[in-house]
């Protein structure tokens, strides 16, 4: 199973889930609102015959930089990469990379500020 590593001075608000099977990295400083969920490994689902439950995963690690804000019940993908001092917005659901200093809000083809 993956490990999860967590930098200094991270906060939790309540009910986060960090799900791991390849490995969550979360860089320093990086707060959470409520209910926060980082998953890095899905269900695979492609033989009808069989139960999902007995077909296993796919999994890629997640990597969220450091001091960034994960706003309440944002779900973060397998396989992602957040940049250093990200925004991610209420409600998002993040299955691609966001470039460190962006700004992310309801959809993530809308990022709203990019690092200068």
């Amino acid at each position: 199973m993956g490990g999860v590593k967590i930098g200094n001075n991270c906060f939790f608000n309540n009910y986060c889930t960090l799900a791991a099977r390849a490995g969550i990295t979360i860089g320093d400083g990086t707060l959470f609102g409520e209910n926060v969920k980082v998953y890095d490994h899905n269900h695979c689902y492609k033989d009808r015959r069989l139960p999902i439950k007995e077909q296993g995963y796919t999994a890629a690690p997640v990597s969220i930089g450091k001091h960034c804000w994960i706003g309440s019940h944002v779900v973060i993908l397998k396989g992602v990469t957040i940049g250093d001092y990200c925004v991610i917005g209420a409600g998002c659901v993040i299955h691609q990379d966001v470039p460190g200093g962006s700004v992310v809000v309801c959809k993530q083809d809308r990022i709203i500020r990019h690092p200068s």
